[in-house]
């Protein structure tokens, strides 16, 4: 498939998140219409031309909805392989099932990025309490168990300060398969956003810096306090990763900055949240950029042409909303969510601080 998609062709987005919404908003300006597939609440619905509302693992419902798209796309990792396998028996699907199945599995993930000589956390598989002891003789504590599937902002996860806390650690997991981490050192968290078109082509984002505050991103900025010479590996570092998985899309890349280098902390197959500065800091933000190279239009080159501080509006933060609009500068992105809830992302701004 290396046409460019024709002008009011259909893109199926899984999932129906604030990724999605702004997704289907970039897909509207290139002149196509989104159909959202999600079981529960979706705020894309509201910008989108059609939505089924189905579970995973209805596969009547995935290939109805496949045949009515001319492809599909996704917002939301945690798919069945069952499903996948369903979709694209009629349907191309970017990113491809192979990206999905290693960032969906922290193990696999990890093991894939190792093997590409990338540096990362000090990992070992965690299946059964048996495994605790050598896991953590394999990582050295303070290590941090994360179950191997389905963790996000945070959830999942259990630090071990002490071998004597593994034990209690595990349990809070309830019995899933995980992971040991070793802690890594680092100074700053960042992030680059990176895009693989159809024809091979690769453009990324300056990376961004980024706060988290229990467990949830905060703020990404850019540019990121490095040297240009780390800013350019970073990129490298990406540009390494979407080439090995002949990736089509836009990929969020997490790194750590420690005093050896950089070590990569997880991949996403999707747009960002640690993108959002795009829309105020780019001529073609994370969510276009998707929406060119899974459609086969020219990628935009990623130059950042402003400062940005991105801020996540978390739970009641958003009601700041309309004071912060008052700011100079400052660009306001709601989701459209009608239930406020603590750790749930209502929103977010853009605040430019300055040119490029």
């Amino acid at each position: 498939m290396t046409d460019r998609l024709p002008t009011g062709a259909t893109i199926g987005i899984l999932g129906g998140g604030q990724l999605g919404r702004m997704l289907a908003m970039a897909a509207a300006r290139l002149g196509y219409r989104c159909h959202i597939y999600e079981p529960g609440a979706a705020p894309a619905a509201d910008v989108a031309h059609a939505w089924t509302q189905a579970p995973y693992e209805d596969l009547g419902a995935l290939r109805d909805f496949a045949r009515s798209c001319d492809l599909i796309t996704y917002e939301f990792e945690n798919i069945p392989a069952a499903s996948l396998d369903v979709l694209a028996e009629t349907t191309p699907l970017f990113p491809d099932r192979r990206a999905l199945e290693i960032s969906q599995d922290r193990l696999t993930e990890k093991t894939f990025l190792a093997g590409l000589g990338l540096a990362t956390a000090p990992f070992a598989p965690v299946d059964t309490p048996a495994d605790l002891a050598a896991a953590l003789a394999a990582t050295a504590t303070p290590a941090i168990l994360k179950t191997r599937r389905f963790g996000y902002d945070g959830k999942g996860q259990a630090r071990v300060m002490a071998p004597d806390e593994a034990e209690a650690a595990l349990a809070t997991l309830q019995g899933a398969p995980a992971i040991a981490e070793g802690f890594v050192r680092f100074s700053r968290e960042i992030s680059v956003i990176a895009a693989r078109g159809r024809d091979g082509t690769v453009a990324a984002y300056d990376p961004g810096e980024n706060v988290h505050v229990d467990g949830i991103l905060s703020t990404t900025t850019v540019p990121a306090a490095l040297p240009l010479l780390q800013r350019t590996d970073a990129v490298l570092v990406a540009s390494r990763i979407l080439t090995a998985l002949d990736y089509v899309g836009v990929m969020g890349v997490e790194l750590f900055v420690t005093p050896q280098g950089l070590v990569v902390n997880e991949i996403a197959p999707r747009v960002h949240n640690s993108g959002h500065w795009t829309q105020a800091g780019c001529a073609v933000d994370q969510f276009e950029q998707h929406i060119r190279a899974i459609a086969g239009w020219p990628l935009g080159n990623g130059e950042r042409h402003a400062n940005v501080v991105m801020e996540n509006l978390v739970g009641e933060e958003v009601t700041r909303a309309p004071a912060l609009a008052a700011e100079p500068g400052v660009q306001i992105h709601l989701y459209g969510k009608t239930e406020t809830r603590p750790g749930r992302k209502m929103g977010h701004v853009n605040r430019v601080t300055g040119p490029a």
